[in-house]
């Protein structure tokens, strides 16, 4: 009998490691820049008219790469304001490099950085019990939303405490047809052994809930892939770990089931998941910006 397959969560150091791995081997990042530097400065135009300081709020700003992108772009558009940064993320490795990041960044002497090492459940749950609700200018969720136990209940909340021009950005994979993690979630839901932590939820999704509570908001698509070449290389050590981040399964390649390992494999390399190009398999890792109104 195969041994049973574990969730990658119910092991943090193999999580950051696939992790990391996903963002060496995919234009995840380099989307999100191109997005921050192209379409950003006509989000944040309005945030902070009229305000010495801007709050903005960072829910699950992991490390802190994009986040500083975002404060540089909002510098630019309101040079000399003060700017409240609270970031909320509940990985203290994922906060010690933040401050790490934050250290060699130059021409931060506006921004306020607050960390809160907690998750947005914790986070909304201490403001209910010490009756705060502060509002905030901005607010962003970048590849965040997977990890929240009520999806819906955690957009309502942070909504709520928008300021009158104030935005809600949530950035999440696509829920297009072509989107690999979309065809990936819907054919093996039910076979990957998924734990509380994580639920599979895509720009689909999302637009759903906000269309039928009458919100306003953007969508933008940002083209985006992964290599996962290595995945194909018997005992290949960086393929076993992007495995592991693509069915979200601790040493999948070992503990999953001969069948299933072999569907999952042969999936991988179809056009519904992944374009063949120069002798390289890449995933379609195609991300959804959300802008919402308040």
């Amino acid at each position: 009998m195969a041994s049973p397959m574990r969730s990658l969560f119910t092991d943090p150091d193999r999580y950051l490691q696939s992790f990391r791995l996903f963002l060496t081997n995919s234009t995840e990042h380099q989307c999100m820049q191109e997005f921050m530097e192209s379409q950003l400065p006509a989000v944040i135009a309005s945030i902070g008219n009229g305000k010495s300081t801007i709050n903005i709020l960072s829910v699950g700003g992991g490390a802190g790469e994009i986040d500083l992108v975002i404060l540089s772009k909002v510098q630019a558009r309101y040079p000399g304001v003060t700017i409240n940064n609270d970031v909320i993320e509940p990985s203290a490795d994922q906060i010690v490099k933040y401050k790490e990041r934050v250290a060699k960044t130059s021409n931060l002497e506006n921004v306020k950085f607050t960390w809160h090492e907690e998750t947005a459940y914790e986070y909304e749950s201490r403001m209910n019990a010490e009756k705060k609700s502060k509002k905030w200018d901005f607010i962003h969720m970048i590849q965040m939303l997977y990890y929240v136990k009520d999806v819906p209940a955690t957009i309502r909340y942070f909504h709520s405490l928008l300021e009158a021009q104030a935005k809600l950005l949530i950035i999440l994979v696509s829920g297009e047809r072509t989107s690999g993690w979309e065809t990936l979630w819907k054919k093996y839901k039910s076979s990957f052994p998924l734990d509380d932590l994580c639920s599979y939820v895509s720009s689909a999704d999302i637009k759903r809930m906000l269309d039928s509570a009458g919100l306003k908001y953007q969508l933008h698509e940002l083209p985006s892939h992964m290599d996962i070449t290595s995945c194909f290389i018997e005992g290949n050590k960086d393929g076993e770990l992007l495995l592991d981040f693509l069915t979200e399964t601790s040493e999948f390649s070992k503990t999953a089931p001969p069948e299933l390992k072999r569907q999952v494999m042969e999936d991988l390399r179809k056009p519904e998941c992944s374009e063949q190009r120069d002798g390289k398999v890449l995933f379609n890792n195609n991300l959804s910006v959300i802008v919402i109104e308040p």
